[in-house]
């Protein structure tokens, strides 16, 4: 029969104490932790409460795994700031242009994508997901939608691919006749899923900043739109908008 008491998880208690350590820098930032073996040897616990543990402090942003080599204590990242401007779009310190991106024809438009597209949730679209780094390590996420009533069956129906490739949206719609007039952009904050983080290199639920941009040609249509999602613990997004001259 229940006591009416109850008992804390044993991670809970070892997640505490892990928390101590790094407080008051028994384990400094960078520093690797001993082995799982070590470490439940020390507290009497198996490998899998150690493990419970060290997956909490991760979460909350303390430690961080490294495949294939263990887990460390977190360094502070240091903020930087990520310019966007009308001319260059987003970039910053540490930008070369150096991005990794996928591509994937036929697509079905999600719902909330068909609507900010202007087309039918279901819509066939080129989506192409990007990696962009900054001095080598993932600065942001980004994932396009091109509806192929616009791009389907020409030359630059993937954006990475064929005669214009990576030369952006701009350069791509021109070459059909489409001159891209403006962008629209909406700016919330969010929390990282688990595939995000291990794409960015950040825990699990961090803190982001979602940038939804559509691009829109001379007549007002949509002619594609993109989540650009970046960690707002290491980047502050700075707009530089020119102010026209008065006539």
């Amino acid at each position: 029969m229940a006591d009416g008491t109850s008992r804390a998880a044993p991670y809970l208690g070892v997640a505490a104490a892990f928390r101590t350590r790094i407080a008051d820098g028994t384990w400094a930032p960078g520093q690797r932790l001993p082995s799982r073996g070590e470490l439940g040897a020390e507290f009497s616990v198996g490998e899998n409460v150690i493990r419970r543990a060290q997956e909490l402090l991760i979460t909350e942003g303390l430690l961080e795994g490294r495949a294939g080599s263990g887990t460390y204590v977190r360094a502070p990242h240091q903020r930087r700031t990520m310019l966007r401007t009308p001319a260059t779009g987003l970039a910053g310190p540490g930008f070369d242009g150096t991005y990794e991106a996928d591509s994937t024809a036929k697509a079905p438009a999600p719902p909330d994508i068909a609507e900010r597209l202007a087309i039918d949730a279901g819509a066939l679209c080129v989506r192409t997901n990007y990696e962009i780094f900054a001095d080598r390590q993932p600065a942001l996420l980004c994932t396009s939608w091109e509806p192929m009533t616009i791009t389907g069956g020409t030359v630059v129906v993937l954006p990475e691919g064929g005669p214009l490739a990576g030369r952006g949206l701009a350069a791509r719609m021109a070459h059909l006749g489409i001159t891209v007039a403006r962008a629209m952009e909406t700016i919330r904050p969010v929390h990282v899923d688990r595939d995000q983080a291990q794409l960015l290199g950040v825990p699990a639920g961090t803190q982001a900043t979602l940038i939804q941009r559509t691009h829109h040609d001379t007549s007002g249509r949509p002619v594609e739109t993109a989540d650009l999602l970046i960690p707002a613990d290491r980047w502050d997004i700075t707009y530089d908008i020119p102010v026209p001259p008065v006539t």
